[in-house]
């Protein structure tokens, strides 16, 4: 008979990054009860029901205001959906999110970058900061839009056992970080305008020039990614500034 390994030992035995245990209980903090205590925003329930649950009780959109609740559709591993409390309007495409369970089981994460990267510029489509790696996600997740509630507003949150276990990854200090590569990505918005111009070259077909420090933006690995995707996360980067 096979022997059996109880959840806390196999967390053990895989490490999971060196994460403190009770993070890692399934009595962890999620992200519903987070945003309810952040935003004020009264809906129960998993989060992919939320932008239902809104309807005819709150006003719904796809513009970003401090406060609203922006609700994430089901997509991958993020089966029951997500969602986070906009902290502060950066610019069209780029706001700070305040979110829990995201980057890890419990982890509570202010004031961290999100960036609309939907064709329409309407956020339907957005990454977000992982803290664990220091840089935006490659993820690409799908959004319903955002909830605003009736008196937008941000309430501290205090860790509550009786909501789960929970542990702090990023707050203020991190948003500083992120406004940095924020200022540095809108000083070079032109050349990235630059790069992802098409030059006919005569024989030597088409030829595509790009900034490093773009790709570095995009969380592009480039032995994974054609360069048909580069220069789509270019022109998203431009279209951001």
């Amino acid at each position: 008979m096979k022997k059996l390994v109880r959840p806390a030992a196999l967390v053990l035995l895989l490490g999971l990054g060196g994460l403190p245990l009770p993070a890692l209980a399934a009595a962890a903090l999620k992200c519903v009860p987070y945003a309810r205590a952040v935003s004020g925003v009264a809906i129960y329930g998993d989060a992919l029901t939320w932008w239902d649950q809104a309807q005819n009780r709150y006003k719904r959109g796809h513009k970003p205001i401090k406060g609203a609740v922006l609700a994430f559709r089901p997509n991958g591993p993020m089966a029951l959906g997500h969602v986070a409390v906009v902290s502060k309007i950066v610019d069209d495409r780029q706001v700070l999110v305040r979110h829990a369970n995201w980057s890890a089981p419990g982890a509570i994460e202010e004031d961290v970058l999100a960036i609309d990267v939907s064709d329409e510029g309407d956020w339907s489509e957005v990454r977000v900061w992982h803290s664990p790696t220091r840089q935006m996600g490659a993820r690409i997740n799908p959004t319903f839009g955002f909830i605003y509630p009736d008196t937008p507003h941000l309430t501290p949150f205090t860790p509550d056992n009786r909501l789960g276990s929970s542990i702090r990854m990023a707050s203020a200090s991190e948003a500083t970080q992120s406004m940095k590569a924020v200022s540095v990505r809108r000083e070079r918005t032109q050349i990235a305008r630059n790069s992802a111009r098409l030059a006919t070259t005569g024989k030597k077909g088409i030829r595509i020039d790009y900034d490093p420090a773009i790709v570095g933006y995009a969380d592009a690995r480039l032995a994974d990614r054609s360069l048909d995707d580069i220069i789509e996360e270019v022109k998203r980067s431009s279209t951001a500034g």
